[in-house]
Order: C-alpha cells, then sequence, then structure tokens
C-alpha cells in the first residue's frame, strides 16, 4: 500500500466521503427541474466537505488548519439546509432525510473535535 496523506487517516474525512457518495445517490433521485438549483448547490456544498478537510491538513498552522475545518463545518451545514429543504417539499423519504441528518450530526461533531484540537496547537 502507499503512503496515507494525513487527512486519510481522519475517521471525519472518511465519513465525509460517506456522506457525498450517499448525496450522490439522493441527488440522481431528485425531480429533474431541480437538477441546476438543489441539486448542483447540494453536490458542490457536500464535495467541499471532504475537500477543505483535506486541504486544512496541509497547512503548517493550527490557525490555518481550523480555518479548513470551519470552511468544511459551514459546507456541512449548507448541505443540511439542502436536506431540510429537501424533506419539506417531499423530494426525499422521511429515511433518507432521517440517514442523512444523523451523518451530517456525527460528522458535525468529528469537525468540532477536530477543530478544537487543531485550536488548542495554536499559542
Amino acid at each position: 500500500m502507499s503512503m496515507l496523506f494525513s487527512f486519510e487517516k481522519l475517521d471525519v474525512w472518511h465519513e465525509a466521503r460517506k456522506f457525498y457518495k450517499i448525496i450522490h445517490k439522493v441527488i440522481s433521485e431528485l425531480p429533474h427541474h431541480e437538477r441546476y438549483v438543489i441539486c448542483t448547490q447540494l453536490q458542490r456544498a457536500a464535495l467541499s466537505v471532504s475537500a477543505n478537510i483535506a486541504e486544512g491538513t496541509s497547512r503548517k498552522t493550527g490557525k490555518d488548519q481550523a480555518h479548513f475545518t470551519s470552511i468544511a463545518f459551514s459546507s456541512l451545514m449548507e448541505c443540511l439546509n439542502y436536506t431540510i429543504l429537501s424533506n419539506d417539499l417531499n423530494y426525499i423519504s422521511i429515511e433518507q432525510y432521517d440517514e442523512l441528518r444523523q451523518l451530517i450530526e456525527k460528522i458535525s461533531n468529528q469537525l468540532n473535535a477536530l477543530r478544537n484540537y487543531q485550536m488548542s496547537k495554536i499559542g
């Protein structure tokens, strides 16, 4: 096996990848007329979560790392917003909504813990 980069060792990054795969499937089931509205925004926000975790780990200071973790958290909250709206519009089932909501909660807790650790390295 090749060398692992630091982000590949993070459980939160693996959970964010899992989340994106689920979002990708959910998007394919949304109405066609939402393809360039909710679908695009949700896909970009979901992809941004894992991407910002990865990018943040390459930064040298805890402050810079925490900044990217905060961006990942913000993107996750954007996903929560679109998930709630998709549920409100009956685009997703209650089972899909519950699965996404639980995973968002898990990832948000992991991101908060990661950010707290990164901030502890400051000063």
